[in-house]
């Protein structure tokens, strides 16, 4: 039996709220990536214009552009401590399967996978209510999972 089995599993609702908090956190850098790929293009002259003259980027190119946003974010926090500004909030740490630090390819299997549960009406995430050990789909196809952590004691201060 791993460790992780023994650990308790964050509920759907905190999932779900982390996701909310870090939906805050995201949008503001997918703007400045979107942005930043529109100046590029300006900047290289890269055509084409749409009536008014104003600089265009292809649709599929934002999309590409946001997907890319939202992996990086994720992936750079679960890289280097297994959380994102939300997780430590709301006290959820993803980990590989064995209970450790999982590796680059299950960050971003993990992200993509995130995204596949997503646009399946949610299903992905609310398999986490059925499953016997409260995994997602995207926990499945990356081999991590989700642990709650404990509550930190409260130092008393001496007087």
């Amino acid at each position: 039996m791993t460790e992780t089995t023994q650990t308790e599993r964050p509920s759907l609702l905190r999932r779900l709220a982390a996701i909310v908090y870090d939906t805050f956190l995201v949008l503001p850098l997918i703007m400045v990536a979107v942005a930043i790929g529109l100046g590029l293009r300006t900047a290289l002259g890269m055509e084409p214009y749409d009536e008014t003259q104003v600089s265009i980027l292809d649709a599929n190119l934002v999309r590409l552009i946001e997907l890319s946003a939202v992996v990086a974010f994720f992936c750079y926090f679960w890289l280097k401590n297994g959380q994102t500004l939300s997780m430590q909030a709301w006290r959820i740490k993803l980990v590989n399967s064995s209970g450790g630090e999982i590796r680059f390819y299950q960050a971003v299997v993990r992200a993509l996978g995130a995204a596949l549960s997503a646009l399946c009406l949610g299903a992905g995430y609310w398999w986490c209510l059925i499953d016997a050990q409260g995994r997602t789909w995207h926990d499945y196809l990356s081999g991590t999972e989700l642990i709650l952590l404990p509550k930190k004691e409260k130092v008393k201060k001496a007087k």
